[in-house]
């Protein structure tokens, strides 16, 4: 079994937990990372045992095998084109940009290149959504209610439009993905949005309704007001059924009785979108929940929402490819 050298292109804080994650693999190291914050991507290097190095090209001459992409929304594009023209794999963190444009060329280049990706859509991999699946299979969805509501996270471009993309690009785009795998596409939105708040021109809340191909309907709440994180999740109803999904658990109810709350790990579900990139860098497995055109019809979805505030009309999600 060889080991499995990777880079990191990002130094902050989910860099930081995917190295947390890494470091439990037996078969991985991580040898370099690189950031334009020299002593974040010192103190990185320090925790986890890499070498910081300059910039991109270094690090990429550094004899990586896969690269993991953790930067803010506006960094996106120019480092995924030159990991994929290396031919390296990637793993690349959510959303996949501030808008269509980047992300449509990135998807693009990577299918050309033939490298395997995967995106950061790690709720996916989480005991509770398979179960959720599962529940879901022989029942029809009527209608699926989404929330995300929190705070401002403590990173000073994330209250900027054209640095975050937005509370539903950049945050609420995890329960637009679980919408989509447990409910089906979505084809249309229409989102209202209310005054920004904290000090930016991010919306401080948005209200949208979704329309889904095969007949379902479903809401979406956010808002980043709060000075906690108060939810954010999806339940799910079909006919008899009600099936709540957030990171840490879930809860199922078929009848008169109360649900039964259980409870899931967050971190099981992060560990098994790495190691499921991993093993695909190694040619051992094909697990990989999230490749990058699948993360694409997801920020394909949450960019026709945030078009939809802006327009002031409903969208179509499959017309918003130019947006």
């Amino acid at each position: 079994m060889r080991d499995c050298r990777i880079g990191f292109v990002g130094a902050g804080g989910v860099a930081d937990r995917h190295a947390r994650m890494l470091s439990g693999f037996p078969e991985v190291r991580v040898v370099a990372v690189t950031d334009p914050d020299e002593p974040r991507r010192a103190a990185f290097a320090r925790t986890h045992g890499a070498r910081p190095v300059a910039d991109l090209a270094a690090l990429l001459d550094s004899g990586v095998d896969a690269a993991y992409v953790c930067v803010p929304p506006f960094g996106h594009g120019q480092i995924e084109e030159a990991v994929a023209a290396a031919g390296l794999p990637m793993f690349v963190e959510k959303p996949l940009g501030l808008d269509l444009t980047v992300p449509e060329q990135v998807a693009r280049t990577v299918a050309d290149a033939g490298v395997p990706t995967a995106v950061g859509h790690h709720w996916r991999y989480a005991a509770s959504v398979r179960r959720a699946r599962e529940l879901l299979a022989d029942r029809p969805v009527r209608l699926v209610v989404g929330a995300w509501l929190d705070k401002v996270p403590p990173v000073p471009w994330w209250s900027h439009r054209d640095r975050s993309g937005g509370q539903a690009v950049e945050q609420a785009v995890h329960v637009l993905d679980l919408a989509r795998l447990l409910a089906g596409e979505v084809t249309e939105v229409h989102a209202v949005a209310g005054a920004p708040a904290n000090g930016g021109d991010v919306d401080g809340a948005t209200a949208a309704a979704l329309r889904f191909a095969d007949g379902a309907v479903g809401t979406l709440a956010a808002t980043c007001v709060l000075g906690w994180k108060q939810r954010a999740g999806l339940e799910v109803f079909a006919d008899g059924l009600a099936v709540t999904v957030t990171e840490d658990g879930m809860a199922v109810r078929t009848g008169v009785d109360e649900p039964v709350w259980e409870a899931v790990d967050p971190d099981d579900a992060k560990r098994a979108a790495d190691r499921a990139f991993v093993d695909a860098v190694l040619g051992r497995g094909d697990d990989v929940l999230v490749p990058y055109a699948e993360a694409l019809r997801t920020h394909r979805l949450a960019c026709a929402l945030a078009r939809s505030v802006v327009d002031g009309r409903p969208v179509r999600v499959a017309e918003d490819r130019d947006g």
